[in-house]
């Protein structure tokens, strides 16, 4: 599959997927088993200590997740993941999630995601693990 059509699965994923859109994520770079996406911590999204809360850095590795695992051209959805978390993040703070292929098979397909700040600190560790099913993406 080429990279433009890898990104226009992701441009048909993220048309339809209102919470990734709410998070306002922005894709930098999109192909097959990998890809880099960016966004910006708001106030609506700190927990009662002041810092982002966990789910939102989960959320954002997990779309990262399915745009690198879906860019193939197949259905992919999430069978297991976990985080870890390194570093607090804050209000205005401007991330970084990059996404890289471990595995693949014709069934399932494990990747790493890393989440950085601005000061390329690492904040959070994500380990996910997708199946594949047999169905196709049909863009255009």
């Amino acid at each position: 599959m080429s990279k433009e059509s890898a990104n226009k699965i992701i441009d048909k994923m993220l048309t339809e997927d209102k919470f990734s859109e709410w998070l306002g994520i922005q894709k930098v770079l999109v192909e097959e088993g990998h890809c880099i996406l960016k966004m910006k911590i708001r106030e609506e999204m700190v927990n009662g200590f002041g810092i982002a809360h966990g789910g939102i850095a989960f959320s954002f590795a997990d779309s990262a997740l399915a745009f690198s695992s879906n860019a193939y051209g197949r259905l992919s959805v999430a069978l297991e993941c976990s985080i870890s978390f390194a570093v607090a993040v804050n209000v205005n703070d401007e991330l970084i999630c990059e996404s890289k292929e471990l595995s693949l098979t014709n069934r399932t397909g494990t990747y790493h995601i890393e989440i950085s700040n601005q000061k390329n600190e690492k904040v959070a560790f994500f380990k996910g693990t997708v199946y594949r099913t047999s169905k196709e993406w049909n863009v255009k």
